[in-house]
């Protein structure tokens, strides 16, 4: 016993003394064909123990064991393991990583070659997206792919962002629909973009199709980060930034505003003494910016922390993020907020058998404020409140108090409504944008959970033939709160209970809304993948797919609070029953499918794929239930022929060719059904169904080719498509003398898209200053084929659906100039019978030259769909140093400006901008800006003068980092400052080019933001 006790120690001794023993310090160079390559990295395989090579190549690493394996990395070359074996000195030559065709894209419920792609599939560069810094997902992929424009709602923190893939196809929803780790969802905000590790774009219906009736809008497919085998690495990511308001229009002074409304009485036709002119030099008069009262520097900030590793059996990944943003309307009641938790887990249980989970849990909470000019409207009422109002009251006014001490009626004085107790006459009473800002009480909650657990087993001798299982949760509960505290002066409005109230919400009130929306995936897929003598690669694959939606919600709301103080808003705090209000209601809707997919490559050169899918869905009746989606797509690698092996200057040459059906059923639920309600036991209808009612169609061929030259460091792709989409769900009003019913949802229009799409990629790498640059243009033509014969055109506010014309084309009449006298008003308007216009008034277009101008002379104007949208981002790296920027634009797209309608143009006496300064004052004096004026001097038709070209070119982001090498037990450190939207180049007037509203009633501007982050790897 005692013998074999010291044999054991003997031996552990020597095993620790020989692993000392044989751990030894490694150095050396690594170079490329430029010379010695500065900040590689130099990993020992299976750990996060490494170091960087300093500007010279060379390279320490300390305590090596001689049986260890060194990994050399750096961005494009190709990655080397290299054994130890004993060695002291290890020198490498890095090769340019110029091979990109044989990239691995998915492309659905599988995954094939890059190179064997035939369809419309754009694959996101990462390296690009990981730049842009911002919290929601979809907003990265501005600019990045040609034919995908993303566009901003409003640049409040928090707030949607809408993508559009190809165009608009459908008069109904056009959104793209997200399919995470295999789990579709048509939002991806909770998603964190630091957990993203692959984005792809299936734009047309030959790659779109085995996605079926959800794919009208174009499909992306996203795939999250996941564990790598080795000991566990950190990553830790943290940046804070600063946001400003920035294009803000020029709005008239005090003095400037007085000298306005006085010519604009002078102007009309008024009686009596300017009331204006005698108001000049008053004492309680201020000059107030409200623009700049408003708006201050708001501040945000990401944290972002990483946890993975892994044996060879399992892998898992972890991440924990923060996100904050206060926005930068004052009082912070403009604030985003989001904590999420994601955990990725892969586990090898047999050679054949894996099962996994990737699951995440969001929070967020979203302080809105109005932020797109609807009620209550805050920046809207910033650009029209008179500058000669302050913003708060007088301490020794009588109408002061601490808890409200804003202003509201100009000049309202001792609270004397009866004996001038405001001056609305003279100054229009907008409210103050300040006081609305702080009594702001809007907060949205959401609790998300979003994930999948999968199993797949491989049959067969050599794996061909894989099963995977896959079920999908998206569950989330929303919990909305609106309080409206009761405020301002009293204007002697309200009911007699609320006599005496001031203006604003009265009475108080609060509104409460609670809700849960769950759905649930569940897939197989059967994939079979072989290569036969080298020559043949067989591809296929068949499936199922079940999804089930239910969504409940409840509400409630009162008024009139005794005390308004937040611990007491809560609903049972609220008036008497005479007050309240409550309700509740739920939906859920399912979708069964069957699909198959089979592609077959032929030498690497010929090769064709073919996909179906059959959806059958609970929003259309029976005998409509079923749709089919079929799509057959096909490639020939020309570059790989025998007549062009000599053309060295040419590395890839592939043509592409596509057609494919797409279905969209993203209608309300049971719209085909007739709907009743009863009342006082009286049944009623409120709306006939519709039993025929079937399924939107999308038709769509592409055409695309694929070029390399200088041996893949520039790729070229350049596509053709034309998109139809028929059966187009339209709600059709039904003739009065059916009854008072809602509008029977009907098949019945059609809508074309058509346009090219360029891309353009170069990388250097060979030298010393290494650099990529990826540049994307597509353009677009809308057009509406056809609508029912019942509606011949849809009418908006300031747009008309027609067919001919783009959808929701503006329309209006088409301004031609300022009347300069009453003698071209008389030759002009020669068929109208002692018209009302003046000299000064606008002047329009005579389309059919009868000398009247009335509803026959209008036109449309204008596209709210862009022409062109277009890309172009920078990354490179010298030594440690990287800097990269995206430009981003669109052109050929028009928006209605509201804002300068009712700013320069209204009868009331609302503030200016300074572009009024330059308005006719006579005869010649201008033929752009109307005479000032409190009576109509044409701006209140809708016309061209509102409906401006929105186009832009914005410089979205541009990074400049600097990464730290050579600290023992760190990997590396990377510092780095972004700027974001720093400068615009647009003719636009509003606040912001970039919108998604057809009507701009003052949105909150996208602010200028400066970045400072930290990142460091261990």
């Amino acid at each position: 016993m005692k013998k074999r006790l010291i044999y054991n120690l003997c031996l552990i001794g020597t095993m620790l003394f020989g692993s000392v023993l044989f751990a030894q310090t490694i150095t050396g160079i690594v170079s490329d064909n430029n010379g010695p390559t500065p900040g590689a990295n130099v990993i020992i395989k299976g750990t996060s123990i490494g170091t960087a090579t300093d500007f010279d190549g060379k390279y320490i690493l300390d305590n090596v064991e001689s049986n260890a394996v060194l990994v050399f990395s750096m961005v494009g070359f190709v990655t080397q393991e290299v054994p130890v074996n004993g060695q002291s000195q290890i020198n490498v030559f890095l090769s340019e990583d110029l091979e990109t065709l044989d990239e691995v894209v998915l492309v659905g419920y599988s995954s094939r070659k890059k190179s064997t792609l035939t369809g419309a599939v754009s694959v996101v560069d990462m390296g690009d997206l990981e730049k842009t810094r911002v919290v929601n997902v979809t907003q990265a992929l501005q600019g990045q792919i040609a034919g995908v424009q993303v566009t901003s709602s409003t640049g409040a923190p928090g707030d949607p962002i809408e993508v559009r893939i190809r165009g608009l196809g459908t008069i109904g929803d056009n959104n793209p629909l997200y399919v995470i780790d295999g789990i579709p969802t048509r939002d991806i905000s909770f998603l964190n973009q630091a957990d993203i590790k692959t984005m792809t774009v299936l734009k047309d219906a030959s790659a779109a199709a085995i996605y079926g009736s959800r794919a009208s809008g174009g499909v992306v497919l996203i795939t999250t980060k996941s564990g790598k085998e080795g000991k566990i690495s950190f990553d830790v990511n943290y940046f804070t930034g600063l946001h400003y308001a920035s294009n803000l229009p020029n709005m008239l002074n005090a003095d400037q505003y007085m000298n306005t409304v006085e010519k604009a009485w002078n102007n009309s036709d008024r009686t009596g003494t300017n009331p204006y002119t005698a108001d000049k030099g008053r004492a309680d008069f201020s000059d107030t910016d409200w623009l700049d009262e408003l708006f201050e520097t708001g501040k945000s900030q990401n944290l972002q922390f990483t946890a993975s590793g892994g044996s060879d059996k399992i892998q898992f990944l972890m991440s924990l993020g923060y996100y904050g943003q206060d926005g930068i309307v004052i009082y912070d009641n403009d604030k985003y907020r989001r904590l999420s938790y994601r955990t990725n887990l892969n586990v090898e249980l047999t050679n054949r058998l894996k099962i996994g989970t990737n699951l995440q849990l969001t929070y967020g909470t979203q302080d809105k404020l109005s932020s797109k000019g609807d009620a209550p409207g805050i920046i809207r009422h910033a650009l029209l409140r008179p500058p000669i109002i302050s913003v708060y009251k007088d301490v020794n006014d009588p109408t002061y108090s601490q808890r409200d001490p804003f202003t509201d009626l100009p000049f309202y004085l001792n609270n004397d409504r009866d004996n001038g107790g405001w001056e609305s006459d003279k100054y229009e009473w907008a409210s103050n944008p300040v006081a609305l800002a702080y009594f702001t009480d809007d907060v949205r909650k959401d609790f998300r959970t979003f994930g999948n657990i999968f199993a797949e087993y491989a049959f067969l001798k050599d794996k061909e033939l894989t099963f995977r299982t896959n079920v999908g949760i998206d569950l989330s509960f929303i919990h909305n709160k609106t309080f409206g505290e009761n405020y301002g002066d009293d204007d002697g409005g309200g009911n007699d209970t609320d006599k005496g109230l001031g203006r604003q919400n009265r009475p108080n009130n609060l509104n409460e809304e609670r809700g849960e929306a769950r759905t649930i995936t569940f897939n197989n897929t059967l994939n079979y993948a072989k290569t036969l003598n080298d020559k043949h690669d067989i591809s296929a694959l068949v499936g199922t797919e079940y999804i089930n939606n239910y969504s409940s919600s409840i509400g409630a709301s009162r008024a009139r609070f005794d005390n308004t103080d937040k611990t007491f808003r809560y609903i049972d705090y609220g008036g008497t029953e005479a007050d309240l209000w409550n309700g509740g209601s739920a939906s859920e809707w399912a979708l069964f499918s069957l699909f198959g997919s089979a592609s077959y490559v032929f030498d690497s050169k010929y090769m064709v794929t073919t996909n179906i899918r059959a959806d059958a869905s609970s929003r259309f009746s029976e005998k409509n239930r079923w749709g089919y989606f079929p799509s057959i797509s096909a490639g020939w690698k020309i570059s790989d022929e025998s007549f062009l092996k000599d053309a060295t200057w040419l590395s890839n040459l592939k043509l592409r060719a596509g057609w494919g059906k797409l279905g969209n059923q993203e209608i309300d639920n049971y719209a085909f059904l007739t709907l009743i309600s009863q009342t006082n036991g009286k049944v009623v209808v409120n709306r006939y169904g519709n039993e025929d009612l079937k399924w939107e169609s999308s038709e769509s061929t592409n055409v695309g080719v694929d070029m390399g030259f200088l041996n893949n460091k520039l790729n070229v792709s350049v596509e053709y498509y034309v998109k139809n989409t028929s059966d187009i769900l339209l709600p059709i009003g039904l003739p009065s003398i059916v009854g008072d019913v809602s509008p029977t949802i009907v098949n019945a229009g059609e809508v074309s898209n058509k346009g090219f799409e360029f891309s353009l990629n170069y990388r250097e790498s060979s030298n010393e200053f290494k650099y990529s640059i990826n540049a994307n243009l597509g353009t677009v033509i809308n057009n509406v084929e056809k609508l029912h014969p019942n509606v011949p055109n849809l009418i908006g506010q300031v747009t008309r659906t027609e067919v001919g014309e783009p959808l929701n084309a503006y329309y209006g009449y088409k301004m031609v100039g300022i009347y300069q006298n009453q003698s071209e008003i008389d030759n002009h308007l020669s068929g109208t019978l002692n018209p009302s216009v003046k000299p000064g008034d606008i002047k329009f277009e005579d389309i059919n030259n009868d000398g009247i101008i009335n509803s026959d002379d209008r036109k449309f104007l204008g596209s709210s769909i862009p022409d062109l949208t277009y890309g172009i981002a920078f990354t490179s790296s010298f030594k440690n140093f990287d800097f990269s920027f995206l430009f981003q634009g669109v052109e050929g797209v028009d928006r209605y400006n509201d804002s300068k309608q009712i700013l320069d143009y209204d009868t009331r006496p609302f503030n200016y901008t300074t572009n009024i300064l330059g308005a006719w004052d006579g005869e010649g004096s201008s033929n752009t800006t109307p005479r000032v004026a409190f009576e109509d001097n044409g701006s209140s038709k809708i016309s061209s003068i509102f409906v401006e070209d929105a186009s832009y070119l914005r410089l979205k982001n541009i990074e400049f980092g600097y990464t730290i090498n050579g600290i023992k037990g760190v990997q590396d450190i990377r510092l780095y400052v972004s700027g974001q939207n720093l400068f615009t180049l647009t003719d636009y007037t509003g606040m912001d080019p970039e919108s998604t509203d057809l009507i701009d009633r003052g949105t909150y501007p996208s602010s200028t933001s400066v970045l400072f982050g930290l990142n460091v790897k261990f």
